[in-house]
Protein backbone atom coordinates (compact mmCIF):
# COMPACT_ATOMS: atom_id res chain seq x y z
CA UNK A 1 0.00 0.00 0.00
CA UNK A 2 2.77 2.36 0.93
CA UNK A 3 4.70 1.43 -2.23
CA UNK A 4 1.66 2.12 -4.39
CA UNK A 5 1.20 5.55 -2.73
CA UNK A 6 4.89 6.36 -3.28
CA UNK A 7 4.79 5.59 -7.01
CA UNK A 8 1.51 7.44 -7.39
CA UNK A 9 3.12 10.61 -6.00
CA UNK A 10 6.05 10.24 -8.39
CA UNK A 11 3.70 9.81 -11.33
CA UNK A 12 1.66 12.88 -10.37
CA UNK A 13 4.83 14.93 -10.00
CA UNK A 14 6.02 13.89 -13.44
CA UNK A 15 2.65 14.65 -15.01
CA UNK A 16 2.43 18.09 -13.35
CA UNK A 17 6.02 19.00 -14.20
CA UNK A 18 5.61 17.81 -17.73
CA UNK A 19 2.38 19.71 -18.08
CA UNK A 20 4.06 22.90 -16.93
CA UNK A 21 6.96 22.31 -19.29
CA UNK A 22 4.82 21.72 -22.34
CA UNK A 23 2.58 24.63 -21.33
CA UNK A 24 5.59 26.97 -21.11
CA UNK A 25 6.75 25.85 -24.52
CA UNK A 26 3.50 26.97 -26.08
CA UNK A 27 3.92 30.20 -27.96
CA UNK A 28 2.29 33.10 -26.11
CA UNK A 29 -0.19 34.89 -28.34
CA UNK A 30 1.13 38.32 -29.39
CA UNK A 31 -0.68 41.30 -30.85
CA UNK A 32 0.60 41.71 -34.41
CA UNK A 33 -1.78 44.41 -35.61
CA UNK A 34 0.25 47.37 -37.07
CA UNK A 35 -2.23 49.78 -35.50
CA UNK A 36 -1.09 48.74 -32.01
CA UNK A 37 0.39 51.67 -30.06
CA UNK A 38 2.31 51.94 -26.84
CA UNK A 39 1.29 54.47 -24.21
CA UNK A 40 3.92 56.74 -22.61
CA UNK A 41 3.83 58.63 -19.31
CA UNK A 42 5.03 61.73 -21.20
CA UNK A 43 5.65 62.76 -24.77
CA UNK A 44 8.68 64.93 -23.93
CA UNK A 45 11.44 64.59 -21.35
CA UNK A 46 12.77 68.04 -20.42
CA UNK A 47 16.12 68.78 -18.78
CA UNK A 48 16.90 72.07 -17.09
CA UNK A 49 20.00 74.02 -18.10
CA UNK A 50 23.04 71.73 -18.02
CA UNK A 51 26.62 72.95 -18.01
CA UNK A 52 28.89 71.48 -20.66
CA UNK A 53 31.08 68.63 -19.39
CA UNK A 54 28.77 68.04 -16.39
CA UNK A 55 26.25 65.25 -16.71
CA UNK A 56 22.57 65.89 -16.05
CA UNK A 57 20.36 64.45 -13.39
CA UNK A 58 18.62 61.25 -14.52
CA UNK A 59 15.10 61.58 -15.90
CA UNK A 60 12.72 58.73 -16.61
CA UNK A 61 9.45 57.86 -18.27
CA UNK A 62 7.24 54.76 -18.37
CA UNK A 63 6.14 52.70 -21.36
CA UNK A 64 2.75 50.97 -21.01
CA UNK A 65 1.08 48.11 -22.86
CA UNK A 66 -2.62 49.05 -22.62
CA UNK A 67 -3.81 45.75 -24.17
CA UNK A 68 -4.63 42.38 -22.60
CA UNK A 69 -2.26 40.46 -24.87
CA UNK A 70 1.51 40.83 -24.99
CA UNK A 71 3.30 43.15 -27.43
CA UNK A 72 6.73 42.62 -28.96
CA UNK A 73 8.65 45.91 -29.24
CA UNK A 74 11.01 45.12 -32.07
CA UNK A 75 13.40 48.00 -31.34
CA UNK A 76 14.09 50.85 -28.91
CA UNK A 77 16.83 53.28 -29.88
CA UNK A 78 18.08 56.85 -29.73
CA UNK A 79 17.41 58.56 -33.02
CA UNK A 80 20.84 60.23 -32.81
CA UNK A 81 22.45 56.78 -32.66
CA UNK A 82 26.16 56.87 -31.68
CA UNK A 83 26.32 60.64 -32.12
CA UNK A 84 23.65 61.32 -29.51
CA UNK A 85 24.72 63.17 -26.33
CA UNK A 86 22.07 61.18 -24.46
CA UNK A 87 22.39 57.85 -22.69
CA UNK A 88 19.57 55.53 -21.70
CA UNK A 89 18.75 52.54 -19.59
CA UNK A 90 15.76 50.35 -20.41
CA UNK A 91 14.37 48.49 -17.41
CA UNK A 92 17.77 48.30 -15.71
CA UNK A 93 19.89 47.55 -18.79
CA UNK A 94 22.13 50.37 -20.16
CA UNK A 95 22.62 50.78 -23.90
CA UNK A 96 21.88 52.86 -26.97
CA UNK A 97 19.60 50.37 -28.72
CA UNK A 98 17.54 47.34 -27.74
CA UNK A 99 15.57 44.76 -29.69
CA UNK A 100 12.73 42.26 -29.16
CA UNK A 101 11.43 43.48 -25.84
CA UNK A 102 8.30 41.58 -24.84
CA UNK A 103 5.84 43.67 -22.87
CA UNK A 104 3.04 41.65 -21.32
CA UNK A 105 -0.55 42.82 -21.36
CA UNK A 106 -1.19 45.61 -18.85
CA UNK A 107 2.49 45.75 -17.91
CA UNK A 108 5.01 48.59 -18.19
CA UNK A 109 8.77 49.26 -18.30
CA UNK A 110 10.91 52.20 -17.23
CA UNK A 111 13.27 54.10 -19.52
CA UNK A 112 15.93 56.22 -17.80
CA UNK A 113 17.73 58.99 -19.69
CA UNK A 114 20.65 61.32 -18.94
CA UNK A 115 22.97 63.51 -21.01
CA UNK A 116 26.34 65.25 -21.13
CA UNK A 117 26.72 68.16 -23.53
CA UNK A 118 29.99 69.03 -25.27
CA UNK A 119 31.29 72.63 -25.25
CA UNK A 120 30.36 74.76 -28.25
CA UNK A 121 32.08 78.04 -27.35
CA UNK A 122 28.99 80.26 -27.17
CA UNK A 123 27.73 82.51 -24.37
CA UNK A 124 24.04 81.75 -24.81
CA UNK A 125 22.33 78.48 -23.89
CA UNK A 126 21.63 76.11 -26.78
CA UNK A 127 18.94 73.49 -27.23
CA UNK A 128 20.09 69.87 -27.57
CA UNK A 129 17.37 67.56 -28.86
CA UNK A 130 17.00 63.88 -29.59
CA UNK A 131 14.30 61.22 -29.15
CA UNK A 132 13.81 57.64 -28.03
CA UNK A 133 12.25 55.73 -30.93
CA UNK A 134 10.02 52.66 -30.44
CA UNK A 135 9.06 50.33 -33.30
CA UNK A 136 6.19 47.92 -32.64
CA UNK A 137 4.65 45.82 -35.46
CA UNK A 138 6.14 48.28 -37.96
CA UNK A 139 4.53 51.21 -36.15
CA UNK A 140 7.00 53.95 -35.08
CA UNK A 141 6.52 56.13 -32.02
CA UNK A 142 8.90 58.37 -30.11
CA UNK A 143 9.44 60.32 -26.90
CA UNK A 144 11.29 63.61 -27.42
CA UNK A 145 14.36 64.56 -25.36
CA UNK A 146 15.07 68.27 -24.89
CA UNK A 147 17.92 69.79 -22.88
CA UNK A 148 19.28 73.30 -22.56
CA UNK A 149 23.07 73.27 -22.64
CA UNK A 150 25.26 76.11 -21.40
CA UNK A 151 28.93 76.48 -22.20
CA UNK A 152 31.13 77.61 -19.27
CA UNK A 153 34.47 79.11 -18.36
CA UNK A 154 36.24 76.46 -16.30
CA UNK A 155 38.31 77.43 -13.24
CA UNK A 156 40.27 74.50 -11.86
CA UNK A 157 42.17 75.26 -8.66
CA UNK A 158 43.47 78.58 -10.02
CA UNK A 159 45.10 81.40 -8.04
CA UNK A 160 43.93 84.85 -9.13
CA UNK A 161 45.86 88.10 -9.15
CA UNK A 162 44.27 91.51 -9.65
CA UNK A 163 41.78 91.37 -12.50
CA UNK A 164 38.13 91.26 -13.51
CA UNK A 165 35.72 88.44 -14.28
CA UNK A 166 33.30 89.59 -16.97
CA UNK A 167 29.66 88.61 -17.46
CA UNK A 168 28.66 86.24 -20.27
CA UNK A 169 29.38 82.55 -19.97
CA UNK A 170 29.09 81.27 -16.37
CA UNK A 171 32.20 80.27 -14.45
CA UNK A 172 32.42 76.67 -13.27
CA UNK A 173 34.85 76.11 -10.40
CA UNK A 174 36.51 72.74 -9.79
CA UNK A 175 38.89 72.16 -6.88
CA UNK A 176 38.28 75.67 -5.46
CA UNK A 177 39.85 79.03 -6.38
CA UNK A 178 41.93 81.61 -4.48
CA UNK A 179 42.26 85.39 -4.65
CA UNK A 180 45.89 85.84 -3.67
CA UNK A 181 47.23 88.04 -0.87
CA UNK A 182 47.29 91.72 -1.79
CA UNK A 183 45.31 91.11 -5.01
CA UNK A 184 41.85 92.43 -5.94
CA UNK A 185 39.41 90.37 -8.00
CA UNK A 186 36.39 92.28 -9.35
CA UNK A 187 33.21 90.63 -10.61
CA UNK A 188 31.03 92.51 -13.09
CA UNK A 189 27.25 92.73 -12.72
CA UNK A 190 25.67 89.54 -14.03
CA UNK A 191 28.63 87.25 -13.34
CA UNK A 192 27.52 83.73 -12.38
CA UNK A 193 29.88 81.58 -10.33
CA UNK A 194 29.03 77.87 -10.04
CA UNK A 195 31.03 75.65 -7.72
CA UNK A 196 31.49 71.92 -8.06
CA UNK A 197 31.05 69.70 -5.02
CA UNK A 198 33.62 70.38 -2.22
CA UNK A 199 34.85 73.57 -3.94
CA UNK A 200 35.24 76.92 -2.20
CA UNK A 201 36.12 80.53 -2.95
CA UNK A 202 39.16 81.42 -0.82
CA UNK A 203 39.94 85.14 -0.48
CA UNK A 204 43.33 86.07 0.97
CA UNK A 205 43.25 89.45 -0.76
CA UNK A 206 40.06 91.30 -1.74
CA UNK A 207 36.95 90.41 -3.74
CA UNK A 208 34.59 93.02 -5.15
CA UNK A 209 31.34 91.32 -6.19
CA UNK A 210 29.23 94.33 -7.13
CA UNK A 211 26.17 93.53 -9.15
CA UNK A 212 23.05 95.53 -9.84
CA UNK A 213 19.39 95.01 -8.97
CA UNK A 214 18.73 93.75 -12.52
CA UNK A 215 21.97 91.81 -12.84
CA UNK A 216 23.13 90.42 -9.48
CA UNK A 217 26.35 88.48 -9.01
CA UNK A 218 25.42 84.86 -8.29
CA UNK A 219 27.35 82.25 -6.31
CA UNK A 220 25.83 78.76 -6.21
CA UNK A 221 26.39 75.07 -6.91
CA UNK A 222 27.09 73.47 -10.26
CA UNK A 223 23.72 71.72 -10.55
CA UNK A 224 21.05 74.01 -11.96
CA UNK A 225 18.28 71.42 -12.42
CA UNK A 226 15.03 72.14 -10.60
CA UNK A 227 15.60 69.18 -8.25
CA UNK A 228 18.71 70.95 -6.90
CA UNK A 229 17.26 74.46 -6.77
CA UNK A 230 16.97 74.69 -2.98
CA UNK A 231 19.27 71.93 -1.76
CA UNK A 232 21.93 73.11 0.74
CA UNK A 233 25.50 71.86 1.00
CA UNK A 234 26.25 71.61 -2.73
CA UNK A 235 29.56 73.47 -2.32
CA UNK A 236 31.68 74.79 0.56
CA UNK A 237 31.04 78.55 0.38
CA UNK A 238 33.16 81.73 0.58
CA UNK A 239 36.01 82.10 3.09
CA UNK A 240 37.49 85.54 3.74
CA UNK A 241 40.78 84.41 5.21
CA UNK A 242 42.89 86.13 7.89
CA UNK A 243 44.45 89.22 6.32
CA UNK A 244 41.68 89.69 3.76
CA UNK A 245 40.14 93.18 3.78
CA UNK A 246 37.90 95.58 1.89
CA UNK A 247 35.61 92.86 0.53
CA UNK A 248 32.31 93.99 -0.99
CA UNK A 249 29.24 91.92 -1.86
CA UNK A 250 26.57 94.23 -3.29
CA UNK A 251 23.51 92.94 -5.14
CA UNK A 252 24.91 89.44 -4.76
CA UNK A 253 23.17 86.13 -4.19
CA UNK A 254 24.88 83.25 -2.40
CA UNK A 255 22.98 79.95 -2.35
CA UNK A 256 23.08 76.29 -1.40
CA UNK A 257 26.50 75.99 0.25
CA UNK A 258 27.76 74.66 3.58
CA UNK A 259 28.54 78.18 4.84
CA UNK A 260 27.59 81.31 2.93
CA UNK A 261 30.41 83.63 4.00
CA UNK A 262 33.03 82.91 6.65
CA UNK A 263 34.70 86.19 7.65
CA UNK A 264 37.72 84.96 9.55
CA UNK A 265 39.98 87.96 9.71
CA UNK A 266 40.96 90.87 11.94
CA UNK A 267 41.56 94.07 10.03
CA UNK A 268 43.14 97.31 11.12
CA UNK A 269 41.14 99.47 13.59
CA UNK A 270 38.26 101.24 11.85
CA UNK A 271 38.50 99.16 8.67
CA UNK A 272 35.68 97.00 7.33
CA UNK A 273 36.50 93.46 6.32
CA UNK A 274 33.09 92.77 4.74
CA UNK A 275 30.63 95.22 3.23
CA UNK A 276 27.41 93.31 2.51
CA UNK A 277 24.44 95.13 0.97
CA UNK A 278 21.28 94.43 -1.04
CA UNK A 279 22.18 90.76 -1.06
CA UNK A 280 20.67 87.38 -0.26
CA UNK A 281 22.28 84.38 1.42
CA UNK A 282 20.07 81.30 1.60
CA UNK A 283 20.00 77.52 2.07
CA UNK A 284 23.18 76.90 4.06
CA UNK A 285 23.90 73.65 5.87
CA UNK A 286 25.56 75.51 8.76
CA UNK A 287 25.54 79.33 8.72
CA UNK A 288 24.71 82.15 6.34
CA UNK A 289 27.26 84.59 7.79
CA UNK A 290 29.87 83.14 10.15
CA UNK A 291 31.96 86.06 11.42
CA UNK A 292 34.89 85.47 13.77
CA UNK A 293 36.58 88.50 15.29
CA UNK A 294 36.11 90.69 12.26
CA UNK A 295 34.30 93.86 11.09
CA UNK A 296 31.10 93.72 9.03
CA UNK A 297 28.81 96.48 7.78
CA UNK A 298 25.55 95.30 6.23
CA UNK A 299 22.18 96.65 5.12
CA UNK A 300 19.25 95.40 3.03
CA UNK A 301 20.57 91.88 3.49
CA UNK A 302 18.34 88.80 3.61
CA UNK A 303 19.76 85.64 5.16
CA UNK A 304 17.43 82.65 5.37
CA UNK A 305 17.05 78.92 5.90
CA UNK A 306 20.26 77.72 7.54
CA UNK A 307 20.79 74.48 9.44
CA UNK A 308 22.30 76.21 12.48
CA UNK A 309 22.53 80.02 12.29
CA UNK A 310 21.66 82.73 9.83
CA UNK A 311 24.26 84.93 11.59
CA UNK A 312 26.94 83.77 14.03
CA UNK A 313 29.12 86.50 15.52
CA UNK A 314 31.82 84.72 17.49
CA UNK A 315 35.28 85.52 18.85
CA UNK A 316 34.33 89.18 19.24
CA UNK A 317 34.36 91.78 16.47
CA UNK A 318 32.58 94.93 15.32
CA UNK A 319 29.27 94.60 13.46
CA UNK A 320 26.55 96.86 12.08
CA UNK A 321 23.30 95.63 10.52
CA UNK A 322 20.66 98.04 9.25
CA UNK A 323 17.35 97.00 7.70
CA UNK A 324 18.20 93.32 7.43
CA UNK A 325 15.91 90.28 7.48
CA UNK A 326 17.24 87.12 9.13
CA UNK A 327 14.54 84.47 8.66
CA UNK A 328 15.29 80.87 9.57
CA UNK A 329 12.63 78.32 8.64
CA UNK A 330 15.02 75.44 8.00
CA UNK A 331 13.07 72.24 7.30
CA UNK A 332 15.68 69.68 6.27
CA UNK A 333 16.19 68.51 9.86
CA UNK A 334 15.29 69.46 13.42
CA UNK A 335 17.16 72.68 14.19
CA UNK A 336 18.03 73.16 17.88
CA UNK A 337 20.10 76.34 17.63
CA UNK A 338 19.11 80.01 17.61
CA UNK A 339 19.14 81.85 14.32
CA UNK A 340 21.44 84.64 15.55
CA UNK A 341 24.16 84.08 18.16
CA UNK A 342 26.62 86.62 19.60
CA UNK A 343 29.60 85.76 21.82
CA UNK A 344 32.44 87.68 23.46
CA UNK A 345 34.56 84.66 24.33
CA UNK A 346 35.44 81.19 23.14
CA UNK A 347 36.92 78.03 24.60
CA UNK A 348 39.95 76.62 22.79
CA UNK A 349 40.94 72.98 22.36
CA UNK A 350 42.78 73.07 25.70
CA UNK A 351 39.64 74.27 27.50
CA UNK A 352 41.11 77.72 27.99
CA UNK A 353 38.64 80.62 27.90
CA UNK A 354 39.71 83.36 25.51
CA UNK A 355 38.03 86.76 25.87
CA UNK A 356 37.14 88.77 22.77
CA UNK A 357 35.12 91.99 23.18
CA UNK A 358 32.22 92.39 20.79
CA UNK A 359 30.37 95.44 19.53
CA UNK A 360 27.20 95.02 17.49
CA UNK A 361 24.31 97.23 16.39
CA UNK A 362 21.11 95.87 14.83
CA UNK A 363 18.80 98.61 13.59
CA UNK A 364 15.35 98.15 12.02
CA UNK A 365 16.10 94.45 11.59
CA UNK A 366 13.93 91.30 11.67
CA UNK A 367 15.23 88.17 13.43
CA UNK A 368 12.67 85.40 13.28
CA UNK A 369 12.20 81.74 12.48
CA UNK A 370 10.56 78.46 13.39
CA UNK A 371 11.87 78.37 16.97
CA UNK A 372 10.57 80.43 19.90
CA UNK A 373 14.13 81.54 20.78
CA UNK A 374 15.94 82.88 17.71
CA UNK A 375 18.49 85.12 19.46
CA UNK A 376 21.09 83.93 21.95
CA UNK A 377 23.98 85.62 23.77
CA UNK A 378 27.12 84.00 25.16
CA UNK A 379 28.43 86.63 27.54
CA UNK A 380 31.54 86.60 29.70
CA UNK A 381 31.44 89.36 32.35
CA UNK A 382 35.14 90.18 31.96
CA UNK A 383 34.94 91.02 28.24
CA UNK A 384 33.18 93.90 26.50
CA UNK A 385 29.66 93.21 25.26
CA UNK A 386 28.40 96.40 23.57
CA UNK A 387 25.33 95.09 21.80
CA UNK A 388 22.22 97.08 20.88
CA UNK A 389 18.98 96.24 19.09
CA UNK A 390 17.01 99.27 18.00
CA UNK A 391 13.45 99.19 16.57
CA UNK A 392 13.77 95.54 15.61
CA UNK A 393 11.34 92.62 15.51
CA UNK A 394 12.90 89.67 17.30
CA UNK A 395 11.82 86.09 17.92
CA UNK A 396 12.50 85.88 21.67
CA UNK A 397 10.17 85.73 24.64
CA UNK A 398 9.51 88.71 26.88
CA UNK A 399 11.62 87.31 29.73
CA UNK A 400 14.70 87.39 27.53
CA UNK A 401 13.97 91.00 26.71
CA UNK A 402 13.66 91.77 30.41
CA UNK A 403 16.93 90.02 31.30
CA UNK A 404 18.85 92.10 28.77
CA UNK A 405 16.62 95.18 29.00
CA UNK A 406 19.46 97.63 28.35
CA UNK A 407 20.23 96.02 25.02
CA UNK A 408 16.79 96.43 23.43
CA UNK A 409 15.39 99.78 22.35
CA UNK A 410 11.78 99.92 21.09
CA UNK A 411 11.84 96.31 19.92
CA UNK A 412 8.93 93.98 19.18
CA UNK A 413 8.94 90.53 20.79
CA UNK A 414 6.82 87.40 20.35
CA UNK A 415 5.06 88.58 17.19
CA UNK A 416 5.18 86.93 13.79
CA UNK A 417 6.67 89.27 11.21
CA UNK A 418 3.90 88.63 8.68
CA UNK A 419 5.93 87.51 5.70
CA UNK A 420 4.00 87.07 2.45
CA UNK A 421 5.25 83.49 1.86
CA UNK A 422 8.25 82.26 3.78
CA UNK A 423 8.08 78.82 2.11
CA UNK A 424 8.84 80.53 -1.20
CA UNK A 425 11.53 82.79 0.31
CA UNK A 426 9.26 85.81 -0.07
CA UNK A 427 10.04 87.80 3.06
CA UNK A 428 8.20 90.93 1.99
CA UNK A 429 5.55 92.07 4.47
CA UNK A 430 1.84 91.45 4.25
CA UNK A 431 -0.67 94.17 5.03
CA UNK A 432 -1.10 93.06 8.67
CA UNK A 433 2.59 92.89 9.57
CA UNK A 434 3.54 94.51 12.91
CA UNK A 435 6.81 95.58 11.25
CA UNK A 436 5.07 98.18 9.07
CA UNK A 437 6.04 101.76 10.03
CA UNK A 438 7.71 100.43 13.21
CA UNK A 439 11.29 101.32 12.26
CA UNK A 440 13.43 104.22 13.43
CA UNK A 441 13.21 107.12 10.93
CA UNK A 442 16.78 108.14 11.72
CA UNK A 443 18.03 104.72 10.59
CA UNK A 444 15.67 104.77 7.60
CA UNK A 445 17.34 107.92 6.31
CA UNK A 446 20.78 106.26 6.38
CA UNK A 447 19.62 103.82 3.70
CA UNK A 448 16.45 105.39 2.22
CA UNK A 449 15.86 102.70 -0.44
CA UNK A 450 14.89 99.12 0.40
CA UNK A 451 16.04 95.86 -1.19
CA UNK A 452 13.65 96.40 -4.13
CA UNK A 453 14.54 100.07 -4.56
CA UNK A 454 11.39 101.40 -2.85
CA UNK A 455 11.60 104.54 -0.75
CA UNK A 456 11.54 104.27 3.05
CA UNK A 457 11.04 107.98 3.59
CA UNK A 458 7.72 108.57 1.81
CA UNK A 459 5.55 107.84 4.86
CA UNK A 460 5.63 108.38 8.63
CA UNK A 461 8.30 105.80 9.40
CA UNK A 462 10.20 103.03 7.66
CA UNK A 463 9.20 99.38 7.96
CA UNK A 464 11.41 96.97 9.87
CA UNK A 465 13.42 94.58 7.71
CA UNK A 466 14.90 94.63 4.23
CA UNK A 467 11.59 95.24 2.43
CA UNK A 468 9.36 98.32 2.58
CA UNK A 469 5.69 97.58 2.01
CA UNK A 470 4.22 99.89 -0.57
CA UNK A 471 0.49 100.32 -0.10
CA UNK A 472 -1.71 100.66 -3.16
CA UNK A 473 -3.43 104.06 -3.52
CA UNK A 474 -7.08 104.04 -2.57
CA UNK A 475 -9.39 103.17 -5.43
CA UNK A 476 -6.84 100.95 -7.24
CA UNK A 477 -7.28 97.19 -7.51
Amino acid sequence: MRLHFYFTRILLTILITGGLYFSSCEKEPMLEDPSVKLVFSTDTVLFDTIFTTIGSATRHFKVYNPYKKSILISSVSLSGDTGSPYRMNVDGVPGRSFSDIKLRGGDSIYVFVETTIDPVGGDLPMVVEDSVVFVTNGNTQDVKLVAWGQDVNVINGEIFNTGTLIAGKPYLVYNSMLVDTGQVLSLEPGVRMHFHRDSRLFVAGTILAEGSREHPVIFEGARTESAYRNIPGQWEGIWLMPGSSGNRFVHSRIRNAFNGIIADTVGSPGSITLYLANSRIENMTYAGLYARGTAVYSYNTVISNCGYHTVALTIGGDYTFYHCTFANYWNFSSRTTSSVVIANYYTDIYDNINLRPVKALFGNTIIHGSRSQELEFFVHPDAGFEVEFSHSLIGVDNSYGETFAGIFNNCIFRKAPGFIDQSQFNFRLNEDSPAIDAGDPVIGVIHPLDFDGKSRTDDSAPDIGAFEREEEPEGEN
